[in-house]
Formats: C-alpha cells, structure tokens, sequence
C-alpha cells in the first residue's frame, strides 16, 4: 500500500509564497538605503564597505527572493499514485448485467 500524503508536506501556496520574496526583497532593500545613507554620512572604509554593500546587495536580493525557497518534498517523496487501468473487453454500456 502506497504511503498517504500529509497536508504538512504539502508546497506553500502561489501566494504564500510570493508573499513571502517580496518580504525578503523588501528588507534586502532597506538594507542597502541604509547602506547609501551610511556612505554618505562616513568616510574612509566605511564609506566603501557601505557603498560596496549598495551597489551589490540588489544583485544578492534578487537572488534571495527568486530563489525556491527550503522544501521538505523536493526530491522524491516516496508517494506513489495509484494506477488504474482497464481492458476494452470490460467496458459494458448500459444495463447489461
């Protein structure tokens, strides 16, 4: 008998999920207008780190919100359908008993 699958190991809804990138692309880029704004107001390294982390955190906050994000079922999952077939010669219309 083939294993039942759980609700739990069910994918996050499309909306769920895009919820959940957009809140991480959002934070990604508050992250780096604190960063421009920290450039602006340091000198020296800091002001190159945080101009660095400006210029390249849009790159990894794409990235972040693109990508998949932890799943339990990802691979195989050991669930198997169940298979139904049936031979011509079995199919009966109507009441024929």
């Amino acid at each position: 008998m083939a294993k039942r699958q759980s609700v739990t190991s069910l994918e996050l809804s499309p909306d769920e999920e895009r919820k959940q990138r957009m809140i991480r692309y959002s934070i990604a880029m508050s992250i780096r207008t604190l960063c421009i704004i920290l450039g602006v107001v340091t000198q020296g390294f800091w002001m190159w780190f945080f101009f660095a982390g400006a210029i390249f955190l849009p790159y990894f906050a794409v990235v972040l919100a693109n990508a998949q994000g932890p799943s339990r079922s990802r691979g195989q999952s050991g669930v198997i359908a169940p298979k139904l077939s049936v031979k011509a010669s079995e199919i009966k219309l109507g009441d024929d008993r």
